[in-house]
Parts: structure tokens; sequence; C-alpha cells
């Protein structure tokens, strides 16, 4: 019964997402049989980085950041993935690819494994389904373009902001962070003690008030402001 429900999961959750929803049914079964679904605990890691890339992914629950480690041994939070999204698939089209960030659990978390040479075996079938995939990761591309504006022109404090503002609910204003601040600071690209400074202006201007993870607006309408500057 358990495994029963897990193809019925694993093949309604393809379907959703934009990497498939084109698919033909026959298609969905096919990539359904070649996935598998892997579970991890809190600080698990999925692949490390220089790993060969024989698979990619598509979060069902948590989130999981991409990390890279510089040649100095400093660690970047290259993307935080959560619920619905997928990653790697692009290295399907790189000659012997090899991950080039380290995947790990931010918080228990449950992705779909799926074969990657099984899967690009597919495309080859199909001129239908590498648009589909094509357009799937020029979506990607563009918000990653997005980001790296925003990392070049906006300050730390506009991105500290914003990202503030993506994870708190729409007509809620008390919220609690998930994850730790220094992935945090890291993934928006600011040392962990200018985001803590950052946040206490924020406090001492009465906009916001942080206790321990838990964060709490006070003026939205000013958040909203420094964002858009």
């Amino acid at each position: 019964m358990k495994f029963a429900l897990e193809i019925s999961g694993i093949l309604e959750t393809l379907r959703e997402s934009l990497l498939f929803s084109a698919l033909s049914d026959e298609q969905l079964e096919r990539a359904r049989r070649h996935s598998h679904i892997t579970d991890m605990l809190e600080g698990e890691s999925l692949f490390y980085q220089g790993d060969d890339a024989t698979s990619f992914y598509l979060m069902l629950s948590g989130r999981i950041k991409l990390s890279l480690v510089s040649p100095e041994g400093k660690e970047k939070v290259v993307e935080i993935v959560e619920a619905g999204a997928s990653f790697a698939e692009a290295l399907m089209f790189v000659d012997q690819p090899h991950y080039p960030v380290t995947a790990t659990a931010l918080l228990p978390s449950r992705v779909i494994v799926v074969n990657s040479r099984e899967f690009k075996r597919m495309l080859r079938e199909s001129v239908d389904t590498c648009f589909l995939l094509m357009g799937a990761m020029s979506f990607r591309l563009r918000g990653l373009i997005r980001e790296i504006d925003a990392l070049s022109l906006d300050t730390g404090t506009v991105r500290t902001v914003s990202y503030l503002l993506r994870q708190a609910p729409a007509d809620e204003d008390c919220f609690e962070l998930e994850i730790a601040k220094s992935v945090i600071a890291s993934r928006l690209s600011v040392k962990p003690e200018t985001f803590s400074r950052i946040l206490k202006n924020l406090q001492e201007r009465e906009i916001v008030s942080i206790d321990g993870r838990k964060v709490t607006i006070h003026d939205r309408d000013a958040m909203i402001s420094i964002n858009t500057g």
C-alpha cells in the first residue's frame, strides 16, 4: 500500500511541476520508473561539490541549500531550494558533468530523484519535451539574472528587507526564520556581522523586532519603501 501511494505521489508531483507539465501520461510514467523519493535529515547532504551528476531533483518538502566552497575555504550559499522547485537539470547537457555545488538539507526534506541519463534519452525522442525543458531553464535563468542585478546594485539593507518581505505572509506581521541567520547572510552576499548590524538598525528604527528566529513587522510600508528605493 505504501509503495502504491509513493508511485501515485511521484506521478502527481511530476505532473504539477513546470518541468514535467507537458509530458504525456506515457512519458510521465517513464520518468516515474526512473525516479525515487529520498528523505533527508537536517544537515544531511544529498550530493557534494565535484560528485558525478547522475541525477536531477524535484523538491517535495523542506529546504535545501546549494553551496560551494571557495579556494580560500569559505562557503557561499548559491541558492536555497524550496518545495516545488527543481535543480541540477541543466547538468544533463554538460559533457562529463559534475555537481558544481553541495546540496545540504536545512530542514528535514524530501526530494524526488530523477535519473538524468534515462531522462536525457527520453528527450532525444521528443522535440516538444526538449523545448519545454529549455523554456523552464530559461525562466530560471531570467530569475538568476535579476538576482545578479540585485546583488550588484542593491545595498545589503535592501537585500535584507527584500528577503524578509518575501518570507512574511501577506496578511501576517509575525513569522519565523526557518533557517539560520548565517545561511541567510551568505545567501544575500553579506557578512554575518553586517547582517546582524542591518537587523539591529531596522529594530532601532522600530521597523521590525527580532527575537531569536521570530520576526515581527511593525512598519511594512517603511520596508516596502526601502525595498523599492
